[in-house]
């Protein structure tokens, strides 16, 4: 029974996000989202001057046959010839066991303005290249289905193309003193079709997120230094809204962060970042009804950032979370 409520499940999650009218597809979603700056806010492309790389992976509701799994790499890093940062982004998701996947590739700039000496600015722009496949092997529809011996007929559902390819548009702003940041990024501005049946435009998302960043221990040279950060993060894709409400908590080289998404999740995350090295898991503990069904969702990221020379004139970094 479980198995046959998962395929079924599989199946109409997969089916509505294949044809088009008023069915509409969402992005997926990083609980790290600062781990995947990119992909939070094109706007962050250069901001921490060297060049940094970065992986993330995320396993969403593992205990469902046919779950999503999302794969991100990317890389930025400052030029002072073009008074900003570049940077790159690719990541793979996948539903279905691989029914339905999507290949999406961005890249970016970020212009880079210092209003005050306290106070900086950047603006970023995105372009990217997306394509979404589909195996309709894969697919069983409900003229298929005999009451007694559940799939065993040929389907007369028409089949679609089995490739739709994109080009997308993304803008971002970010806006940082030494302990406050906050930014809106704006994605898909051109709206493009995805549908493999149909026209189905993908929805604008818009992102806000803000945060600070407090030293417990200024005054002290002996204990290794304590911090800790309250951050929001807000977004919204057509009837899709999200609102994420937490912590970070540093302590040396150990960090720590508690959060609250709506009313589905809390988010527990731990992690290391020792010198230009960091590494973090988080995991979704569900807290609706479908608790017991979903497995909640691992996350995992990795970052490294090359060491390089000097800056050439003073330069002013983001103090934001690294997860």
């Amino acid at each position: 029974m479980r198995q046959t409520f998962t395929k079924v499940f599989t199946v109409l999650a997969t089916v509505s996000m294949i044809y088009g009218g008023e069915t509409q597809a969402q992005d997926p979603q990083f609980s790290q989202f600062y781990a995947n700056h990119l992909y939070l806010n094109p706007a962050f492309a250069g901001s921490a001057r060297c060049a940094r790389f970065n992986l993330n992976y995320r396993n969403q509701w593992p205990a469902i046959s046919g779950n999503f799994q999302t794969y991100s790499v990317s890389y930025d890093q400052h030029l002072y010839p073009l008074q900003g940062g570049i940077g790159a982004l690719v990541y793979l998701d996948r539903a279905g066991n691989g029914t339905l996947q999507t290949v999406y590739a961005g890249a970016m700039y970020a212009y880079q303005l210092n209003v005050t000496r306290k106070f900086t600015m950047r603006f970023g722009l995105q372009a990217s290249y997306g394509q979404r496949s589909i195996d309709w092997s894969k697919l069983t529809f409900g003229d298929q289905i005999d009451a007694r011996y559940g799939f065993i007929y040929n389907t007369q559902e028409v089949q679609g193309s089995e490739v739709s390819r994109f080009f997308d548009v993304n803008a971002g702003i970010l806006a940082y003193s030494e302990n406050f940041y906050g930014g809106v990024a704006v994605s898909h501005m051109t709206r493009p079709n995805e549908g493999f049946l149909g026209r189905a435009r993908l929805p604008i998302k818009v992102t806000v997120h803000a945060g600070a960043n407090f030293q417990l221990n200024k005054r002290s040279r002996f204990v290794s230094p304590a911090t800790i950060s309250p951050n929001v993060l807000f977004q919204i894709q057509q009837n899709f809204r999200q609102l994420n409400i937490g912590l970070y908590a540093t302590k040396g080289v150990f960090v720590g962060g508690l959060w609250y998404r709506n009313l589905d999740s809390f988010i527990l995350l731990g992690g290391i970042q020792y010198k230009k090295f960091r590494i973090g898991y988080s995991y979704d503990f569900t807290i609706s009804k479908l608790t017991n069904a979903t497995g909640g969702a691992h996350e995992v990221s990795l970052g490294f950032q090359i060491p390089c020379r000097p800056p050439l004139k003073k330069f002013r970094t983001v103090k934001c979370p690294s997860f």
